[in-house]
């Protein structure tokens, strides 16, 4: 992809981060939500292309702008698009740490449309491939880990959202002796961050949603890092809809719905690429700062798996 095309996207990134960061601590996670998401819609319709939002607030029936399908742009390249326009409502609302805006982009038909259901996740740096698996236990993988990057398991550091649902992977990664650090919200962060050095995170586990899966795997890809995922829609009296409404998304991909999740299967392009910008500070960016002139500095990462290089990017607005 170009880099005159990686400068919009990023610019669209930065945009809705500003309008979600006025939302910073107010205690208003809707409001800062749709900020951000009309912010992002707005800039990308002014932007010459013709792109297709693949993953986003979600079906057209239940949210209005960048629902699945949204066309945008005043025309031209044909592109895919992933987004959480604000990804961690709740840690900008209460001013926490590592709220971001996020977008993959990928040439048409490269991105899965992934259903909105649970997917079970496991990620890490690019020393781990082929090395770890999603169907061994957290202590093999935790093993396995603390052998790849030479040091001691209890020096291992995984990342798990706080969920209920979580309790025994919880369990049984202290059981290992390793350290956890817990995330509240925002497991696109989690999964990208366990292979981005300086984050202090070496893995990442357990389940999050699976449009959130496809939007860390392309950022994982282009660093070359290890994403492996499987669906779970649960065993509740939605299971069979879900799974129903799933078998007609991955139609023609040759996706098991039951079978492990490679990240080629999600992202099925090198020429790709990840942009996050930082809504409050966090361990991998920055978060939006007003200065006393009234400047405004955003800081993103940009992830490109073409030439499989990472940019941290800096910008002040006068």
């Amino acid at each position: 992809m170009q880099i005159a095309r990686i400068m919009q996207i990023l610019e669209v990134a930065e945009v809705a981060a500003i309008e979600a960061a006025k939302w910073n601590g107010r205690g208003d996670k809707v409001a800062a939500d749709a900020a951000a998401t009309e912010a992002m819609r707005t800039a990308f319709n002014n932007i010459d292309f013709s792109g297709r939002i693949v993953i986003g607030e979600g079906e057209r029936d239940e949210a209005p702008m960048l629902y699945i399908g949204e066309e945008l742009g005043r025309g031209g390249e044909e592109i895919d698009i992933a987004v959480d326009p604000l990804e961690g409502t709740n840690l900008c609302a209460y001013n926490r740490p590592n709220a971001l805006t996020t977008i993959a982009v990928a040439p048409r038909g490269a991105l899965l449309f992934a259903p909105d259901t649970y997917m079970d996740k496991i990620a890490a740096g690019p020393a781990l491939k082929g090395r770890l698996h999603i169907d061994k236990p957290p202590a093999e993988n935790i093993r396995l880990v603390a052998e790849a990057l030479g040091k001691p398991a209890e020096e291992v550091n995984v990342c798990i959202l706080l969920r209920d649902r979580h309790k025994a992977l919880i369990q049984a990664v202290r059981d290992a002796g390793a350290r956890i650090r817990l995330i509240d919200d925002g497991d696109v962060f989690g999964a990208i961050a366990a292979a981005v050095p300086g984050t202090g995170i070496d893995l990442y586990l357990g389940s999050g949603g699976s449009p959130e899966g496809v939007l860390a795997a392309t950022g994982l890809k282009a660093i070359d890092g290890f994403f492996q995922g499987r669906f779970d829609f649960g065993s509740d009296e939605k299971a069979t809809e879900k799974r129903t409404r799933a078998e007609a998304m991955v139609k023609g991909t040759g996706i098991d719905l039951d079978g492990v999740l490679e990240q080629d299967m999600l992202v099925r392009s090198d020429d790709a690429v990840f942009i996050a910008c930082g809504v409050t500070d966090g361990e991998m960016v920055d978060g939006v700062r007003i200065d006393e002139d009234g400047s405004v500095t955003t800081s993103s990462i940009v992830m490109n798996a073409e030439d499989k290089t990472v940019r941290f990017v800096e910008n002040t607005r006068r």
